[in-house]
């Protein structure tokens, strides 16, 4: 096999380290913003409908995990035949991490402490989206 296709038949490998490493990497940074925002004082606690609900660990893991890797995962899947989808995920990455600030976190009646643990868990994602999809563009 020629270095060429053999460098073709890997990319996809690349694409799925790319995605898997992204994603963890932002869980393992939101857990220990979570943890550094419960010695602070964050009880995570809010009201819901049918009462009060805490936001635990599993919460933000999951939270972190599945919607940057779907995202992710679309642009690795569309990127090689569409260019200009890192451009635009490029903007709609970031955005996304400020807006659901703003609908999911600052809405709710969380203390301080949470509502900025909970915020600054939003924005790593946005270092994290922006490297793996200029990793993803390659």
């Amino acid at each position: 096999m020629s270095a060429v296709a053999a460098a073709v038949q890997d990319r996809p490998r690349a694409r799925v380290r790319t995605v898997v490493g992204a994603v963890v990497a932002a869980v393992l940074v939101n857990l220990v913003v979570y943890a550094v925002g419960r010695l602070a004082g964050g009880d995570f606690t809010f009201t819901r409908d049918d009462g009060r609900a805490t936001v635990d660990a599993a919460t933000v893991a999951g939270f972190t995990a599945v919607p940057l890797g779907a995202g992710l995962t679309l642009v690795g899947l569309l990127a090689h035949r569409l260019r200009w989808v890192p451009r635009v995920a490029a903007v709609v990455a970031p955005l996304l991490a400020v807006a659901t600030i703003l609908v999911m976190t600052v809405p709710v009646d969380l203390d301080a402490v949470s509502t900025a643990t909970l915020a600054t868990c939003h924005l790593t994602l946005v270092p994290v989206s922006l490297l793996a999809i200029r990793r993803l563009r390659r």
